[in-house]
């Protein structure tokens, strides 16, 4: 045994004497990564000392093992340090969690023992015998609430991207693992559902600011219906260039890039705790989008993690998982994330931003480096501009045109002016006249103090 650590730690815990709450740190290492607890030092590591008799660490074994289940049975060690007499209790991860003290169980966040929610130890449970909740029988409903007519769609699916099928609909949700004991399990029930439930909500919105909502909707039908219904409605409300090339083909250009978008929506989905009594949001703004899902990232993976693809993909969902994968609604499991992000940089837009946020995970997307919606109170922009490579120049938007006509009409102007005027921030006049300028509309001539805007073409 090493010397005394200089600070507690995700592994480390100091305890002046023995007591619960030396079994309680046990635990919480037990259902974590394992760890060591050192009695006899005190919470800034300064060593102590105890007093151990003949029988004393057998007993406090005994203590720890009566009080834990599954049982626990540390490895006890005497350190000496400076002197005095510690004792050390080392415990490794449990392969079976959760354990639980008197009924409750923690785990370890840092240097700190986390009390875990119900379902915090139903997922340490399921994580445990490596399976997921949306494998398990649907206690609520029946196969007379499954549509058979959307499993037969989904089998015509699996047929087409070369998956032999032979079996009725009812054979092939049985094979699937799907239907057990003539019982839809939750997974068949949120994939087929025959009626929209609250169950699958996913509320929509379109805001002209952060409190301003200028149209709202709401999904409620089964999984994989979502997929399109939300993608729709995002589209209803981003912008689309139609580019005229001069060959009666068009190309179109959306505001964000769609595949990121699908994405992003179907991560929403695979991955959504369908147990939180929250609902799945997405808030559309005039130029970033907030996808809000519940059910946070897993503790072994942090954001930071997930940005370096420097993880192993867990999904909360496995059953839902596998099955999309087969649909070819997924390539494979972990790497949604790196295309995404790969979406954004071929575009040049700001990468998204990727957080747990309450009881959920967010992720945010921008089309422009102004990421904070109050700061801009823009227009909505017309849905279609039309360009053509004869050199016409169109305005990108109502707000950049007033912009244009005030500058016009008083080439003096300052941005202070123009931002009392427009009612923008002061950023957000400095982004439109960037785009002015890089349109080829305006020039500044002169010194920023003395000098005049002059605009280029009518």
């Amino acid at each position: 045994m090493k010397g005394l650590p200089k600070k507690e730690s995700s592994t480390i815990e100091f305890k002046a004497s023995f007591n619960e709450d030396v079994i309680e740190t046990l635990v919480a290492f037990a259902n974590t990564k394992g760890g060591i607890v050192y009695v006899g030092v005190s919470d800034k590591g300064k060593a102590q000392g105890i007093t151990i008799g003949k029988e004393t660490i057998q007993n406090w074994i005994n203590e720890i093992k009566n009080k834990t289940n599954p049982q626990i049975i540390p490895d006890a060690e005497i350190l000496i340090q400076e002197d005095k007499t510690i004792l050390t209790f080392f415990v490794s991860e449990y392969p079976i969690k959760p354990v639980s003290l008197r009924g409750k169980c923690f785990k370890r966040a840092g240097n700190s023992n986390h009390l875990l929610s119900i379902n915090e130890i139903a997922n340490e449970h399921l994580k445990t015998i490596n399976s997921s909740w949306d494998f398990y029988i649907d206690p609520i409903h029946s196969l007379n609430d499954i549509s058979l007519d959307k499993v037969q769609k989904s089998m015509d699916i699996l047929k087409n991207n070369g998956i032999t099928i032979n079996e009725s609909t009812v054979s092939f949700l049985s094979k699937y693992d799907l239907l057990r004991d003539g019982k839809p399990t939750n997974a068949a029930y949120l994939m087929f559902k025959n009626k929209d439930s609250i169950s699958t909500t996913i509320e929509l919105g379109r805001f002209q600011d952060p409190i301003t909502i200028k149209d709202t909707a709401r999904t409620k039908s089964d999984i994989l219906m979502q997929i399109d219904e939300v993608l729709s409605y995002v589209k209803k409300h981003i912008n689309i260039e139609v580019v005229i090339t001069g060959d009666a083909r068009n190309t179109q250009k959306w505001q964000y890039p769609i595949e990121a978008i699908r994405e992003i929506v179907l991560n929403m989905i695979i991955h959504r705790d369908y147990r939180s009594s929250s609902d799945s949001i997405v808030k559309i703004f005039n130029n970033k989008i907030e996808f809000y899902n519940p059910g946070r990232l897993p503790d072994s993976i942090s954001v930071k993690d997930l940005l370096s693809n420097n993880y192993k993909s867990t999904p909360r969902n496995k059953k839902i998982a596998d099955f999309f994968k087969d649909l070819g609604l997924i390539e494979k499991y972990g790497s949604g994330i790196q295309r995404i992000i790969g979406y954004f940089k071929k575009e040049n837009l700001p990468l998204p931003d990727f957080k747990n946020i309450s009881d959920g995970f967010q992720v945010t997307v921008f089309t422009t480096d102004i990421k904070n919606d109050t700061e801009t109170v823009e227009k909505t922009v017309e849905k279609t501009v039309e360009k053509t490579v004869e050199k016409t120049v169109e305005i990108e938007n109502e707000t950049a045109e007033k912009i244009l006509d005030i500058i016009a009409n008083n080439p003096q102007i300052t941005q202070a002016e123009l931002s009392e005027m427009t009612g923008l921030t002061r950023r957000g006049i400095e982004w439109n006249i960037s785009k002015l300028k890089a349109k080829g509309l305006i020039e500044r001539v002169g010194a920023n103090k003395n000098g005049y805007w002059k605009v280029k073409k009518d």
